[in-house]
């Protein structure tokens, strides 16, 4: 074995005692780490957008108006309980902060990258995880695992450029080996807690299909380079 078997894709005990996934909307942490949640119970999932906006538009937003919504409906309110019924599914806990949907805001309302973090550092400080997990594609992450954005990881070149941005960086994109539970029946019964949005996720994102296919879960750490081979990265 060699001195650093993190280096090599295998996981110390005791790293993913204490999980905290945070998920952008209610369904990406069912859509993109079931089975991880399925393998770790009383995980923590943090919704990032999860509060109410000031208002909602009248007519609803595309999206939502997919998902079956009309005007007047409190749209948030349904969602929170989906998410509800979905972490008892994976039996994981959830906390929702009170960012808004970035599809009811103007660009100046929208949440900053900074006011983001501090929640997430209160989230942090509070759990005192031993792993946290983020999407691939969220704000800039800056220790710790990515998961794979469910759907989005198929538009192509996407996962690839990603990838190349983060390997730039400080902070090389490894794939680990993430014990999980892999039972796609639960999976999918945990998804289908969101009604309102399989429709939108099955018209642009082929959500069927890729329960269909069954597509694998797939876990990254982010850590500096090992020693000597930071030069890999001006190659």
């Amino acid at each position: 074995m060699p001195d650093n078997p993190i280096t090599w894709g295998v996981l110390p005990d005791g790293v993913l005692d204490r999980i905290v996934v945070f998920s952008p909307h209610f369904d990406d942490a069912a859509l993109g780490t079931a089975h991880l949640l399925g393998a770790h119970p009383d995980a923590l999932v943090v919704t990032v957008m999860g509060g109410p906006p000031p208002s909602y538009p009248d007519p609803p937003t595309e999206w939502d108006a997919l998902g079956g919504f009309r005007a007047g409906d409190d749209v948030v309110a349904l969602r929170r309980e989906e998410d509800r019924a979905a972490m008892k599914v994976l039996e994981a806990r959830y906390e929702w902060l009170e960012f808004v949907d970035y599809q009811y805001l103007a660009t100046e309302e929208r949440a900053t990258t900074e006011t983001i973090a501090s929640e997430f550092t209160r989230v942090i400080d509070a759990e005192q995880p031993t792993a946290v997990f983020l999407p691939m594609g969220l704000a800039n992450p800056d220790t710790w695992f990515c998961y794979e954005d469910s759907g989005y990881k198929h538009i192509p070149g996407m996962l690839a450029w990603r990838v190349s941005k983060l390997f730039r960086s400080e902070l090389w994109p490894t794939p680990m080996v993430v014990p999980t539970v892999v039972d796609h029946d639960r999976k999918r019964a945990a998804i289908e807690c969101y009604q309102s949005q399989l429709g939108p996720l099955n018209r642009d994102h082929a959500l069927a299909a890729r329960i269909g296919g069954a597509v694998p879960e797939q876990f990254w750490q982010l850590a500096p380079p090992p020693p000597g081979w930071e030069r890999m990265r001006d190659a």
